[in-house]
């Protein structure tokens, strides 16, 4: 028997460790009955597309609730726990280094599992491990903890590409995938601001109350989303459909490996390895602002850290706005060259970072104005880097280029937990600053160098 995606079942009885992890969660079975009505199914796709962009983004807005509390804990972790910056920042690298390898190795197995199931795994044993971490006190458990919630965190990203990439058709991907990446804001943004009140009473409770909405969001999802189409009675959607018929109705096929596609795509394209050395430096700056700014509004700057959850937040949402006008920019300005908007962007980002580090004033408005300055230019690029890479390693090998630029992406926690940790603690916030600046600057010249890269690389298949 095979699966939805015409691939053997896994056998339960042998077998590799992937063939057993797959089957644990296997897609579900196709429907008895297709839908072949046209005037059935538009309506019924439609029911389900909004059940699944709605869901994905709740689910991994959800994600976010388990994975960011740390950032609004750590100011009252330092005061009651004796917990040094450099032991915080170290948990924020290996939490983002194990992420991002996670992330890549559970993608070969999101494309293969229960959309559903797997989604709603991650998230369980992500508020477990937040309990287990907010009932900690020792460095070694702490530490422990949060590098196990890392791994677990990285099987939040590949459902939501199998189910959006199977959901939706290649002419209007870009667009959805955009209004999801707005997830990540709204995850961010929400547990800054709530986390600041409930870090205010214990810090504890900035880890068991997110753990308790994150179950509550599974149970949501486990009853919200479906898996593949052909699960619930649909068939493939038009432009995703296994095989491509040409039109004289041979089955297109250039005998291809999947090894031979992987390395002429993405290996092989320079310009995917400069936009992966760039997204590095976009969440170097991303995270060194989102992880640290409840400290740096607190001890630079003054700020009462309920204040400062609330301006940190305003870094998340002014983001939204900031990479959806970028995608239309990408696509109406640029013709789908997405890499010439970040450019433009990520200057303006870097005036951000460094109006942030110079402008003297400590009120709460000019902050805060600064702040949502730099989320919006920032946000840009980092939701556009998998729009450009997707496109150059086309449908063939997408996901392995968004894998490696992801890669590339979280292992930048080296420099925004642990460095940004030992700069601020032993060299001061101002040296930090003039680092922060540095790495968007950086950010901006490799982007640049990717001017002339074409939109995709479809015309040479």
């Amino acid at each position: 028997m095979s699966n939805s995606q015409g691939a053997p079942a896994p056998n339960s009885s042998g077998g590799s460790i992937s063939d057993k992890i797959v089957h644990l969660f296997r897609p579900d079975p196709p429907a008895a009955h297709i839908e072949t009505d046209p005037a059935k199914i538009r309506p019924e796709y439609k029911r389900w597309q909004t059940r699944v962009l709605l869901g994905t983004i709740v689910g991994y807005a959800a994600y976010y609730f388990v994975r960011k509390n740390l950032s609004i804990a750590m100011p009252a972790m330092i005061d009651q726990l004796g917990v040094s910056k450099s032991d915080l920042g170290t948990y924020l690298t290996l939490h983002g280094v194990i992420y991002g390898v996670s992330k890549f190795v559970n993608g070969f197995f999101g494309d293969r599992c229960n959309a559903r199931t797997f989604m709603v795994t991650g998230l369980l044993l992500s508020a477990a491990l937040n309990v287990f971490f907010g009932m900690s006190s020792m460095a070694i458990w702490l530490g422990l903890f949060w590098m196990l919630n890392g791994w677990v965190q990285g099987m939040g990203f590949p459902p939501c590409a199998r189910l959006t990439t199977h959901w939706f058709s290649p002419k209007e991907l870009a667009m959805k995938m955009s209004i999801w990446n707005t997830s990540h804001s709204i995850g961010a943004g929400l547990i800054v601001v709530i986390g600041g009140y409930l870090v205010g009473y214990n810090w504890r409770l900035g880890f068991f109350v997110p753990a308790a909405m994150a179950v509550a969001v599974a149970i949501y999802l486990k009853f919200a989303l479906p898996d593949l189409p052909q699960s619930v009675g649909l068939p493939e959607v038009e432009g995703t459909e296994s095989k491509k018929v040409m039109d004289s109705g041979q089955v297109e096929d250039k005998g291809e490996s999947f090894k031979q596609v992987l390395m002429e795509k993405v290996f092989s394209n320079p310009y995917i390895w400069i936009i992966a050395l760039a997204n590095f430096f976009v969440y170097t700056v991303r995270y060194s602002v989102l992880d640290w700014s409840p400290t740096i509004l607190s001890e630079a700057k003054g700020f009462k850290i309920a204040q400062s959850g609330w301006m940190t937040a305003g870094f998340e949402i002014s983001g939204i706005f900031g990479m959806l006008l970028a995608g239309w920019i990408s696509d109406k300005v640029f013709q789908g060259r997405a890499a010439r908007t970040c450019v433009f962007y990520m200057m303006l980002c870097s005036l951000g970072v460094f109006l942030y580090w110079k402008v003297p004033s400590q009120t709460p408005a000019v902050a805060s104005a600064i702040l949502c300055m730099t989320g919006f230019f920032l946000y840009g690029p980092q939701a556009l880097v998998g729009v450009i890479v997707a496109n150059l390693g086309t449908k063939k090998a997408a996901a392995s280029a968004v894998g490696l630029t992801g890669l590339f992406g979280y292992a930048s926690t080296v420099l925004s937990g642990w460095g940004l940790g030992w700069l601020s603690e032993h060299r001061g916030w101002d040296v930090t600053f003039e680092w922060m600046f540095i790495f968007a600057c950086i950010g901006t010249f490799l982007f640049a160098l990717t001017w002339f890269a074409p939109r995709d690389t479809y015309d040479n298949d």
